[in-house]
């Protein structure tokens, strides 16, 4: 049944202002499971600026191939959406065109799923030409095969000379126009990524361990960068507050520097188009040194986020980098959420972005896996070699030096790659144990 949520009357007929949303339960979920995502995608709908007047859970047994949900349902579910003036009602399964062309003509309005409704916060979330270009392919490439339908977001253009030949339908016409565009986009996406390749080469000119903060979204991944760092990067209590990767320089103790990379968040059903058009966006993941996986120790489903996380990183070949999971939002978390945690993963650290408790147990590993991927030398450089000294300064972190009568002692660590311009001054290296991590 509907739940009445809102009955203020529609202020501009024109514009999509009310909603009506529709939740699947399966025999393949979990108890509860569709209810949680339903609530999900309210909040994306709100985000949109759009009201949820009303919203129907449907348990499925059996999917139906023209309409998914039976004859008698989908009837109670236009009904419904009718009485309550609705614009748009929004699916949270997947629905195939047909199956959204049926539901279109069946209720006189428009019918969208959940993949339509995430295209559309990504379009109102992507602020960079990259992030831009990538948000207008994914929706290029799922409107093609939607173009018969009654409402689109798609702007259909007409005309003939060289638009098309005498007697090609309007149909025709928007595919080849579509096609034409993704191509377009395409040979955009690759000179955008061209031009983040040389910017990052530039950046390994100058070799510093690199990590990227990685989770579900609304988890406070953004919060978390800002409390490391001091950055003032958008922090909003909302899906996918923000898309464009920000990096911003964490100098540790010991004057240790890393480069941390707040990346968009994951959520469950992401579409798998928008997985392979975001790559670029996530592609600061395939990089970095090391993963920050922040999770959000409150949410309802804990263990799905963190396997919708640990998903999406093994599509995009990420997975088996080492990773630093941190449980977030301690403070507002009970002994029951913290030990649901504990379970999950006992080696997990746990803090809170908003009050910086339990940051320094996050600083402690972060110096512990720079220690491990970067080892740790001791040289002797002489004092007409203060060329090389400054070097080390600005490519790695220099532990201690020592003044001697004829040349510096140094204890350093280094990136591997960097290593052998300084051979011949290499006296000594060890591994570095966790206490002596824990020291610096």
């Amino acid at each position: 049944m509907a739940d009445f949520l809102d009955n203020t009357p529609k202020k501009d007929p024109k514009r999509v202002e009310r909603a009506y949303l529709v939740g699947v339960q399966t025999s393949k979920m979990i108890p509860g499971e569709a209810e949680e995502l339903l609530n999900e995608l309210q909040e994306l709908v709100e985000n949109l600026q759009i009201t949820v007047v009303g919203r129907n859970l449907v348990n499925l047994r059996v999917p139906t191939p023209a309409t998914l949900v039976g004859s008698g349902k989908a009837d109670e579910i236009v009904a419904a959406a009718k009485e309550l003036d609705c614009d748009v009602i929004v699916f949270d399964e997947t629905l195939t065109p047909a199956q959204q062309r049926n539901w279109e003509k069946l209720a006189e309005m428009a019918v969208i799923d959940r993949q339509e409704i995430i295209l559309d916060v990504f379009a109102d979330r992507a602020h960079t030409r990259e992030a831009v270009i990538q948000v207008a392919l994914a929706r290029m490439e799922y409107s093609l095969p939607r173009l018969t339908r009654a409402w689109t977001h798609l702007s259909r253009q007409g005309g003939k000379g060289g638009m098309g030949g005498e007697g090609e339908t309007q149909l025709e016409q928007d595919r080849r126009l579509v096609n034409d565009r993704i191509t377009r986009l395409k040979r955009e996406l690759i000179d955008v990524r061209k031009q983040r390749g040389v910017q990052r080469q530039k950046r390994q000119r100058v070799p510093v361990p690199t990590a990227a903060i990685v989770g579900y979204t609304n988890a406070g991944k953004s919060s978390l960068l800002n409390t490391l760092t001091g950055a003032s990067v958008l922090a909003e209590n909302k899906l996918f507050a923000t898309l464009d990767p920000t990096t911003r320089q964490l100098v540790l103790r010991g004057n240790q520097k890393l480069l941390v990379t707040d990346t968009v968040g994951f959520i469950r059903r992401l579409p798998h188009g928008l997985v392979e058009a975001f790559k670029a966006t996530l592609e600061e993941a395939l990089v970095a040194n090391f993963l920050i996986h922040v999770l959000d120790v409150t949410a309802p489903n804990l263990a799905a986020h963190h396997e919708t996380t640990m998903s999406v990183l093994k599509e995009l070949g990420a997975d088996d980098k080492r990773i630093l999971t941190v449980f977030n939002k301690v403070d507002a978390a009970t002994e029951a959420q913290l030990n649901t945690a504990h379970l999950l993963d006992p080696d997990g650290i746990f803090l809170s972005a908003r009050t910086g408790k339990g940051i320094e147990g996050l600083v402690d590993q972060c110096l512990e896996l720079i220690a491990d991927a970067f080892g740790s030398l001791e040289l002797l450089i002489p004092h007409s070699r203060y060329d090389l000294i400054a070097r080390l300064h600005a490519i790695g972190h220099v532990q201690s030096e020592e003044q001697e009568d004829d040349c510096v002692r140094i204890h350093t660590r280094i990136p591997p790659s960097q290593i052998a311009q300084f051979a011949p001054f290499i006296v000594g290296s060890a591994p570095t144990s966790k206490a002596r991590v824990s020291a610096l």
